[in-house]
């Protein structure tokens, strides 16, 4: 027979497993990321965009002026530090793997709108975190199945 304490923390470190588990399978593979983002006037902003080959990319800038520099890995698209007006589309893809690099400064008298899709990898920490937490409901559940065991006479 299982005490309460026991079945409580039988159900606890199961909901932790499976929370970590679920976590684990999310963070396996690419991530995609809508970008939709308000820049300053005068405000700079850098993207970092790590990804696996053949992962194709989309960012689009709005505004009345604004600076651009983008460096892709090996030979992909490659933009030195040039000035742009009103708007522009980037669409590249990743010809192998590597980080895309791109800083972005309003230099106009409007916001700048920048939207896009952006597909990178996963971050290999997040595969230590979901680790952890699987390691913890396990911990749970072993602690929870001391309740069980009966005392010895005397004690």
């Amino acid at each position: 027979m299982l005490s309460k304490r026991t079945v409580i923390g039988l159900v606890v470190g199961t909901a932790i497993i499976a929370i970590g588990g679920y976590s684990l399978l999310s963070h396996i593979g690419t991530i995609t990321i809508n970008e939709d983002y308000v820049l300053g006037v005068g405000d700079t902003i850098p993207y970092t965009i790590p990804a696996p080959a053949s992962t194709p990319q989309h960012l689009k800038i709005v505004g009345d002026a604004f600076d651009l520099k983008l460096q892709s890995p090996a030979d992909g698209l490659q933009i030195p530090h040039t000035s742009y007006k009103k708007e522009l589309t980037l669409d590249w893809v990743h010809l192998e793997d590597g980080e895309t690099k791109i800083l972005i400064q309003n230099t106009g008298n409007t916001e700048l709108s920048i939207t896009g899709k952006l597909i990178r990898s996963s971050d290999p920490i997040w595969f230590t975190f979901d680790l952890m937490v699987i390691t913890s409901g396990m911990v749970i559940i072993g602690f929870s199945m001391g309740f069980t065991l009966r005392k010895p006479k005397g004690f």
